[in-house]
């Protein structure tokens, strides 16, 4: 867990403008939070007040926001750069000097950027100023939050028995997952268990017009196939190859002729006790076969996973990154799923499987089930702040209006 060591200020800061009360620099105030997206950010120096104004680490707020910093330690210049679909913002920053350099126009700053401790502090507002984070003051909690902009990423959301009632929102993704297949208790694939079976038309509305109308709006159909392990329905696919190839065959086979784009493999529950490395070479070998068979018919993979910081220690990030197109980490159900996970435990498991998997390759899960309309931005800011290739949505039918106007606060949908 990420935790903030006491940070020092010696004035409190006004919310507009986030200069400080000019006071005695002797004076000191109580423990300070910064805070990026409802969570703390760490910091390699702590913030300090410099003639009135609020200085912070350049550097470590920038990377959180996605901006691209280079130093130049000859000039003692910081060029920090920030790529969007509609723009890009070239800032040059210089040690001791007043005036930036912001695509080429010079900008004043209330307060010359300085060096303290090998690290550039620069005034907080200049993000609010120049990147378009939102920063706020609570002197109430001696609290700094900055909200980030919002970002164009990969939105992947799941569909499911009782999502219909938000149709409508399958074109603002970018992928959709339709739980409508399974393997059950036997080990066979089917699309008719009691839990994620194939709909019944309704009228002119069918499964097939659904995923039609979805691939017809730019928006990718994937298969999700589901299973646990309760009964070892799943062991019984990796220990037996014949019942495996017959599964793999009826799942590349279906989401062939329904138009799917990709298949999203949702197999749950494996390496809660016995050899995990084992299993986890058993399912990288699933995930191979069927990563073979599926590209074979011009199908993408998506491996949906528990995190790594779960019960469930039969996945093997890295082999499976290597296999398929992107990995979904389920970071949810850690504890009370009527309640927001835990940040402290979502933080942990994306670090986790940064460690494996590059971060252009990992989506980050969030369940609306869990979550509301503040905490779920506050996982998407992870997302954001680590850099990941995108989020998915469990799932529509749950999302709720609040919600969702909350999410186009921080992602392109």
């Amino acid at each position: 867990m990420k935790t903030l060591s006491k940070l020092l200020l010696c004035a409190a800061i006004s919310v507009s403008g986030l200069a400080a009360v000019p006071v005695h620099k002797t004076e000191a105030a109580g423990a300070v939070s910064i805070m990026l997206d409802g969570y703390p950010l760490p910091f390699p120096v702590e913030p300090a007040v410099m003639n009135g104004t609020t200085m912070v680490p350049f550097r470590a707020i920038s990377e959180a926001l996605g901006i691209q910093v280079e130093w130049n330690q000859v000039a003692k210049k910081i060029t920090a750069t920030k790529i969007d679909p509609s723009a890009t913002t070239k800032v040059i920053l210089t040690l001791g000097s007043s005036t930036a350099a912001v695509n080429g126009a010079a900008v004043k700053l209330a307060v010359a950027p300085q060096n303290v401790r090998g690290t550039t502090m620069i005034p907080l507002s200049f993000f609010s100023q120049q990147f378009g984070a939102a920063v706020s003051w609570n002197q109430a909690t001696k609290t700094v939050s900055i909200t980030s902009p919002k970002k164009e990423m990969y939105t992947l959301g799941f569909y499911a028995q009782g999502a219909f009632k938000e149709v409508s929102l399958i074109p603002d993704f970018s992928a959709i997952a339709f739980g409508w297949s399974r393997i059950d208790r036997s080990g066979q694939f089917t699309t008719s268990s009691t839990d994620f079976w194939w709909p019944e038309a309704a009228g002119e509305i069918t499964p097939e017009s659904i995923v039609q109308n979805a691939a017809a709006g730019g928006t990718a159909p994937y298969l999700m196939v589901y299973s646990g392990d309760k009964e070892l329905e799943l062991t019984k696919n990796m220990e037996d190859m014949q019942l495996q190839q017959q599964t793999i065959a009826g799942i590349v086979e279906l989401a062939a002729s329904k138009g799917f784009q990709g298949i999203g493999l949702d197999l749950e529950g494996l390496g809660l006790t016995g050899d995990k490395k084992k299993v986890q070479g058993e399912y990288n070998t699933f995930v191979k076969n069927l990563s073979t068979a599926a590209r074979a018919k011009g199908l993408k993979l998506t491996v949906i996973l528990p995190p790594l910081n779960s019960s469930y220690k039969g996945y093997d990030y890295k082999t499976l990154a290597s296999i398929a197109d992107d990995l979904v980490i389920m970071a949810y159900a850690y504890e009370d799923e009527s309640r927001p996970e835990p940040m402290n435990k979502v933080d942990e498991g994306i670090r986790l499987a940064l460690q494996q998997v590059s971060k252009d390759k990992l989506i980050l899960g969030i369940s609306v089930y869990s979550e509301n309309e503040k905490s779920v931005n506050e996982k998407i800011g992870l997302a954001k702040r680590y850099g990941l290739k995108g989020i998915a949505i469990w799932r529509l039918g749950l999302i709720g209006q609040p919600v969702w106007n909350e999410m186009g606060k921080s992602v392109e949908l």
